[in-house]
C-alpha cells in the first residue's frame, strides 16, 4: 500500500476556501428552505448537489475524466447501502426512540451494509476498496 500524501491533505489554498464556501452555501440554504417546505428540501438533497459540486471541482482542477468517472461510479454504489437508513430512521423517531440513539443505531446499521456490499460485490469482480 502506497504512502498516504498527507503534504496534499492538509495543505489549504484559496481553491479550497471557495470549495468550502460553496459548498456549505448549497447545505445552508437547502436548511434554510427546509423551515419553509420540508419536501422542497428533500427533494433537494435527494439530488446528487455533493457529487455533482465535487466533481465539478475536480474537473476545474483539471483530475481527469476516468477519476471523474470512478468518482461516479464509486458514488453510485455506496449510495446504495445508505438507502435503508432514510426507511430505518423515520420508524424509529415515530415509534418513540430518542433522535442521538436512533441516528446512532441507523450509523452502524449503514456501516453494516457498507460492508456487505463491500463483500457481495467483491464476488462479481467489483472492488470498492482495492487493498
Amino acid at each position: 500500500m502506497s504512502r498516504f500524501p498527507w503534504d496534499k491533505f492538509l495543505s489549504f489554498t484559496p481553491m479550497d476556501l471557495v470549495k468550502l464556501i460553496v459548498t456549505a452555501l448549497i447545505i445552508v440554504v437547502v436548511t434554510k428552505i427546509q423551515v419553509v417546505n420540508d419536501r422542497l428540501s428533500a427533494l433537494l438533497i435527494a439530488l446528487p448537489f455533493t457529487s455533482l459540486v465535487a466533481m465539478c471541482w475536480m474537473q476545474a482542477e483539471k483530475q481527469g475524466n476516468t477519476r471523474i468517472a470512478n468518482h461516479s461510479e464509486g458514488t453510485f454504489w455506496f449510495v446504495l447501502p445508505t438507502l435503508p437508513m432514510f426507511l430505518i430512521l423515520p420508524w424509529m423517531l415515530r415509534s418513540g426512540w430518542n433522535f442521538w440513539l436512533a441516528l446512532f443505531a441507523n450509523c452502524l446499521l449503514t456501516i453494516g451494509f457498507f460492508w456487505l456490499t463491500v463483500v457481495i460485490l467483491r464476488r462479481f469482480g467489483i472492488d470498492l476498496m482495492p487493498k
